[in-house]
């Protein structure tokens, strides 16, 4: 069932190519192709959830464009700002995956039809009906201009009193720490939710005590301050108490894409007022199912299927 809250999020596509068997790239001779990207991801996310979607993008006017299009279509997302680039080709990545559902990423983006996006494109009339504007690091490492296209969302989002929340989602191959560090600090005063993993903020922070996470959200006016930490679980900062919730043990295969679909389970719980212990319950069902299918997107659930896993009923399939 549909919601009555809208979403909007901005970044790139990729065509991803996940290995045949698990091991180092260099000994893998087969793929298999999917479409990723961190964005498109918690778009799908809360789209399967039932969020009204908005995903802003630029797409390669090629084979690989068409096919990103056609899926984020077919997944419900609206695509009226969405353009195929011709003479940009579409990214690529070709994953890793290793016997313990680690992984790494291997990126082909240069000249990414990303880069057509300017300042200017950011309209008002592009946050008619939305409720939460969502951003991510990556988005900001691809190009420095996305800064500036960055700070443009927030600031159209900020005069119309949406919410903006933020996933630092390092990508180290992407830029340098220094770089991510000055481009996150400049937009953390304007974060109402920051995303964002254990391992990260001790990047960012150089620390990781709840003491310093408290002082570092209340520096900022940061109201609330979400922390993913895997199969510990994952806790929350919010007007001066922590709150905490385990992980849902499961087995996983792949852990590309449970972060992106964290962020969609919390903004969920966020916009229909589920307390804070709620949210983060609902959030680590949806990131813990994610890891037990292989690849981005696929394993993200629908609403009807989070549920029954996070209050631990049984479900009969005949």
């Amino acid at each position: 069932m549909a919601s009555n809250f809208g979403v909007f999020t901005i970044g790139d596509a990729m065509i991803t190519f996940n290995p045949s068997v698990k091991g180092p790239l260099r000994y893998v001779s087969s793929f298999e192709r999917k479409v990723g990207g961190a964005e498109l991801n918690f778009a799908i996310g809360c789209a399967r959830l039932g969020l009204r979607t908005k995903w802003v993008s630029r797409l390669g006017g090629d084979e690989f464009g068409r096919v990103i299009a056609s899926f984020a279509r077919g997944e419900g997302l609206d695509m009226s700002d969405v353009q195929l680039m011709e003479g940009y080709p579409t990214s690529l990545n070709f994953k890793e995956i290793r016997e313990d559902g680690s992984g790494k990423t291997f990126y082909y983006r240069y000249q990414s039809p990303i880069l057509t996006l300017k300042p200017e494109d950011i309209q008002p009339a592009m946050f008619d009906g939305i409720d939460l504007v969502h951003l991510t690091g990556v988005y900001l490492a691809i190009d420095p201009q996305n800064i500036a296209i960055a700070k443009r969302v927030i600031q159209v989002a900020k005069e119309r009193g949406i919410t903006v929340s933020f996933d630092p989602n390092i990508r180290l191959k992407l830029w340098s720490i220094e770089e991510a560090r000055k481009a996150y600090f400049d937009l953390f005063p304007s974060v109402d939710i920051l995303l964002t993993g254990r391992d990260e903020i001790r990047l960012i922070l150089a620390e990781d005590s709840d003491e310093a996470l408290a002082a570092f959200a209340e520096q900022y006016a940061i109201d609330q301050l979400v922390i993913k930490d895997g199969a510990n679980g994952s806790k929350l900062f919010t007007k001066g108490k922590w709150h905490e919730k385990a992980a849902f043990p499961v087995n996983a295969v792949d852990t590309v894409g449970a972060g992106d679909g964290f962020d969609a389970g919390y903004v969920y719980g966020y916009l229909h007022g589920y307390s804070c212990e709620e949210r983060l319950v609902f959030a680590n069902g949806i990131g813990a199912l994610v890891t037990t299918v292989s690849g981005d997107n696929e394993g993200l659930p629908y609403l009807e299927e989070v549920l029954p896993f996070i209050r631990q009923e049984a479900v009969i399939e005949r």
